[in-house]
């Protein structure tokens, strides 16, 4: 497997690397899906009329890779619905009216971690999931015999456009992140600690070089701001020199990869007992009058969320969960901030109109710029002609969806879109074929 630092040299944006994060208020209400993270989601075990307090567990895991889900604010259980996610498919929800007073559930204890069983147990009550987009249970990856771990990868990198709310956790929740650190060390003891970070972060950069003073196996690598270098089998290469091959995930090469906010909500879990409840999210784009981070209530529509940032300017021609390489439109405005909600961003015509696509100039732009050497517009071809096995061939499976072939595509064909349906075709493909 080929791996490059092409890339892709996007736009920055960072609007609001300088300005700290703003904590909201109670909302009014919060709306509290049980599916926000990779798997099945949790079950709801309150009911309507029942009182809850900001930490009271709302829902239930529900098998290995799944997630508990905590209540972020006091109140009463309004209702107990399903609602339509941003990814076309609905989940349970269960809506809180707040009473206002934030008040925490008295029953809740710093966990008693003397073991790495008690670590990853921990780390499961904390309903913490991977918190800069991917959304996956985090205890999940720590389910391992710490013989296999030879580094943890702590991402730093934050390379999509606007998204600062991963370097206002380097920078503000350092003490987070070394408790974090500190306890993985000595459970798991990792031969190397390595937090990767962009070079645009200079605040964060040296921020995260304080913390690694604090222990020898702990260093921060400096990496080219070239998207999209937070992507895991990238940012794995580009810290350990280790290629993850196909099929493989990051502990099968002997690393971890865990996001910086996602180490510092393990810190803080540790320290208080007090799970995930709440979300650093950077809201930007040209629409919104005052962007900035907030520590926001996990279940806060993106409404009111906007509206504590000022509202918009103009009526935002598309709004995202994310940054705008990876980003997922959301549904409507009431939708809720998620676990692992890093931005919202109200985009203007301008930033976020595609242009028509023409047709394929052969330029070979797509194929120079992705991270793994795939060939997009190659693809893009198989399908039409629903060739699958080329499709196979030309590594669709390695495809991470970073968008850098849409991006660079100078006839503005949906690449990252058609590869996203020749994965699905390729997988119905194969369904059919093993039902034979």
């Amino acid at each position: 497997m080929a791996f490059f630092l092409n890339g892709v040299h996007v736009p920055h944006r960072k609007n609001t690397a300088n300005s700290a994060a703003v904590r909201m208020d109670a909302p009014n209400t919060v709306t509290i899906p049980m599916a926000m993270h990779i798997g099945r989601p949790a079950i709801p075990i309150v009911k309507v009329g029942d009182e809850v307090k900001v930490g009271t567990l709302i829902g239930a895991q529900d098998g290995f890779i799944s997630s508990p889900v905590y209540s972020s604010v006091s109140g009463r259980v309004k209702k107990i619905s399903d609602i339509l996610l941003s990814n076309g498919a609905k989940a349970p929800a269960v809506t809180i009216e707040s009473d206002g007073l934030m008040s925490d559930d008295e029953s809740l204890t710093p966990p008693t971690i003397a073991s790495r069983e008690d670590l990853v147990e921990a780390i499961k009550k904390s309903g913490v999931v991977g918190l800069g987009g991917a959304g996956f249970p985090t205890y999940v990856k720590f389910s391992v015999e710490s013989e296999k771990v030879d580094e943890l990868i702590i991402n730093g990198a934050e390379c999509e456009p606007y998204i600062t709310s991963d370097s206002n956790t380097m920078i503000n929740r350092s003490e987070d992140m070394a408790y974090g650190i500190e306890l993985i060390i000595k459970y798991f003891d990792p031969k190397r600690v390595i937090i990767g970070i962009e070079s645009n972060k200079k605040a964060a950069i040296a921020s995260m070089k304080a913390l690694a003073n604090t222990d020898a196996r702990i260093s921060v690598k400096v990496l080219p701001s070239v998207y999209p270098q937070g992507g895991e089998k990238v940012l794995v290469y580009h810290t350990t020199g280790k290629a993850i091959p196909m099929g493989k995930l990051p502990i099968d090469v002997g690393c971890i990869v865990c996001n910086c906010t996602t180490i510092a909500a393990i810190g803080s879990y540790a320290k208080t007992g007090m799970p995930l409840v709440k979300k650093c999210v950077t809201v930007d784009g040209g629409a919104v009058k005052e962007p900035k981070n907030v520590i926001v209530p996990i279940g806060t529509s993106i409404k009111e969320l906007i509206e504590f940032c000022g509202g918009l300017t103009s009526a935002p021609e598309k709004v995202l969960y994310g940054g705008p390489m990876m980003g997922i439109a959301i549904p409507d405005m009431d939708a809720p901030v998620l676990k692992n909600t890093n931005a919202v961003l109200a985009l203007t015509t301008k930033e976020a109109k595609t242009p028509e696509a023409s047709a394929c100039i052969r330029c070979g732009s797509c194929l120079n710029t992705c991270p793994f050497g795939i060939n997009p517009a190659g693809i893009a071809a198989a399908l039409t002609k629903k060739d699958f096995e080329t499709v196979e061939k030309l590594g669709i499976n390695l495809c991470m969806e970073c968008g850098c072939c849409s991006f660079v595509c100078p006839a503005h064909i949906p690449l990252v879109q058609n590869n996203k349906l020749a994965k699905a075709a390729l997988r119905e493909e194969k369904t059919k074929e093993d039902r034979k």
